[in-house]
Parts: C-alpha cells; sequence; structure tokens
C-alpha cells in the first residue's frame, strides 16, 4: 500500500527531528562528557549522527523515502519523484522538524528552549565545505539509486560520519538541520548570520551532485 502524503509528511517530520535531536544532543553530552577535548566532542556527536541516519533511513525510508532534507527533496523533486506542491511540504516539515527536534533537546538537557547560536561559521572556506560535503552525499545517493540501492542507510550514515571529519564545515549538508543548529547555542550550532551562506553553498553541491551522478551512469549513445 502506498503511503498517503499525510503519513509521507509526518515521516518527514519525525525523521528530521530525530536526526537533529542526535546532532545537538550528542553535541551536549559530548560537551559535557569529554572534558575539554574538542576532537573526542566531535567524535561522539559523528558516531551519534551516523548511526541515528542508518536507523531513520532504515525505519522511515519506506514510508517517505526519508530524504530529512531540503536539498535531496528539490533533487527528487527535479527527477519527477515529486510534484512542487509535495516538494514545498516536504520542506516545510523538515524545517518545521528540526525545530521541534532541537527544542525537545533543549528541554531534556534543562536548558532554556528558545537560544540564538554564537558560534560563527563562514568565510569562503567554509562555504566550500558544504559545497563538498553536499555534493559528495547527493552523489552518495543517487549512486547508490542505480548501483546499490539496498546499500543506501549504511552509504549515507557512513558518508556524513566520515565527512565530518574532511570537511572544514564538519558537514552541515541539509539546510534544515542548518536553520535548526542556529537555534541551539551549544556545540553544534551556527551564528544566524551564517546560515544564508551555507544554505545557499548546500543547494549548488546538492545540484552538482546529482548532475554528476547522472553523468556517471549515462548510457553511452551506440557508435
Amino acid at each position: 500500500m502506498t503511503p498517503s502524503l499525510s503519513q509521507r509528511l509526518a515521516a518527514e517530520t519525525l525523521g528530521t527531528a530525530f536526526l537533529v535531536a542526535a546532532v545537538v544532543g550528542s553535541g551536549i553530552m559530548a560537551a559535557k562528557l569529554a572534558g575539554g577535548n574538542v576532537a573526542l566532542a566531535l567524535l561522539c556527536n559523528t558516531l551519534a549522527t551516523g548511526a541515528i541516519l542508518v536507523v531513520l533511513i532504515l525505519a522511515l525510508g519506506p514510508v517517505s523515502g526519508a530524504h530529512f532534507n531540503p536539498v535531496v527533496t528539490l533533487a527528487f523533486r527535479l527527477r519527477g519523484d515529486l510534484d512542487w506542491r509535495e516538494a514545498s511540504l516536504y520542506a516545510a516539515c523538515q524545517i518545521a522538524g528540526g525545530i521541534v527536534g532541537v527544542l525537545a533537546v533543549h528541554a531534556m538537557f534543562g536548558l532554556p528552549l528558545w537560544q540564538v547560536a554564537q558560534t560563527v561559521r563562514t568565510g569562503p572556506a567554509q562555504w566550500l565545505a558544504e559545497a563538498v560535503a553536499t555534493f559528495g552525499l547527493l552523489l552518495t545517493i543517487f549512486c547508490c539509486l542505480r548501483a546499490a540501492r539496498e546499500a543506501i542507510p549504511y552509504a549515507v550514515g557512513l558518508y556524513i560520519t566520515s565527512a565530518y571529519w574532511f570537511t572544514a564545515s564538519t558537514s552541515f549538508a541539509n539546510p534544515a538541520v542548518t536553520i535548526a543548529r542556529s537555534l541551539s547555542d551549544t556545540f553544534a550550532g551556527i551564528a544566524p548570520a551564517g546560515v544564508a551562506a551555507f544554505i545557499a553553498a548546500q543547494f549548488a553541491g546538492g545540484l552538482a551532485g546529482v548532475l554528476v551522478a547522472g553523468m556517471l551512469f549515462r548510457v553511452p549513445a551506440a557508435e
């Protein structure tokens, strides 16, 4: 049975909420327990994020496709898998879910619910890092769609785990997550002034990833 639109939107909201909860919550916990060792805190943050992605894609992929990311949703819209109304609703639910996730984490850790992040993440190196991170994420998804569909949950989780460490920005790679992280003045936060440039870089990198994946799997014309 094909899930209804309301079921798919609920899955996108819930999935993005849990994703953000894992990103922000594990950052708070890691900062508390790492004793000032930033590398250890980042490692803890990384492992939790990669693990939850695998779980969420396995659990909710059959319902909504497990996008949890407006860039991914736009890519599937351009493929014709969603119409513009559905894609817009997906993105709205992802953003709303991310905000719910960050509020839930603040409540769980006894922090003020509404915060504004103070951590400055900006500049050409950070923007390039976000473009590269999102390029790789979309390349991973769309190459696996063609060659190893069953491996997507693990490939995405492992890719993000790796990209946390090889990108200067620690691989946000998701506009909904970026917006949510701007509302948390914790380990994973990003000051609001940096959000727009991060999101622009994410969309640019993501679309490039889709184009390159399509080129790699294009059937050569007969000579």
